[in-house]
This record gives C-alpha cells, sequence and structure tokens, in this order.
C-alpha cells in the first residue's frame, strides 16, 4: 500500500491497494462505517468491553486489507476502552469518521 494527498479534494487521502481485494475493500471500509455507530452507541451505554472488542478486530483486519490507519486506529480504541478513557475513545472515532471520509482507494495491478 502506497498513500498520498489526493488531488481531488484538499485532504483527501489515495490509498494504492491491490486489485485482488477490490471486490471485498467496499464491504470492509462499510463495515468499519458501521462500527463508528456501533462505537457511538456503545459509549453512550457505557459498554466499553464491546468498544475494546472492535477496536482488537480493526487492529487485526486493517493491515490485512491495506489500511494500515484502520490497525492504529483500532489499536488505539481498544486501549482506550481497556483504561475506560471515554475522551480518547471519542478522539479515535473521530479520526475513524475523518479518515473514512477522505479515503479513496485505487486498485493497482
Amino acid at each position: 500500500m502506497t498513500t498520498r494527498s489526493n488531488g481531488n479534494t484538499e485532504n483527501g487521502i489515495t490509498l494504492y491497494i491491490d486489485q485482488g481485494l477490490e471486490e471485498i475493500v467496499p464491504g470492509f471500509l462499510e463495515n468499519r462505517r458501521r462500527d463508528v455507530q456501533t462505537i457511538e452507541t456503545a459509549l453512550l451505554e457505557r459498554n466499553l468491553s464491546q468498544i475494546q472488542v472492535i477496536g482488537h478486530r480493526m487492529k487485526g483486519d486493517g493491515g490485512g486489507y491495506g489500511f494500515e490507519a484502520i490497525s492504529e486506529l483500532g489499536a488505539g480504541l481498544e486501549q482506550a476502552a481497556a483504561r475506560e478513557d471515554r475522551d480518547a475513545i471519542r478522539r479515535h472515532t473521530e479520526k475513524l469518521i475523518d479518515f473514512l471520509a477522505r479515503v479513496n482507494v485505487v486498485y493497482r495491478k
């Protein structure tokens, strides 16, 4: 994976990902958007163990799909939930929302 600024938007993120992942990456990103909703609900319900599990899964899955940033954010969410640091959970969630809004995937052969 290679990352560079996206010329189409001022602060876009372009990721170059192996073409073999083209069929599954859109679903992976959609699942991360659902994770955001689940994290926000879990935070309101004080269900930090659920956030910890989501973060752990993101940490493990992100790199395999070519999204190291998602792995890093997942690790941060997992650690913040383990520390019961709700402010850090909110910060990591906002970073995830921002990443998902700005990422543009280009598939390379």
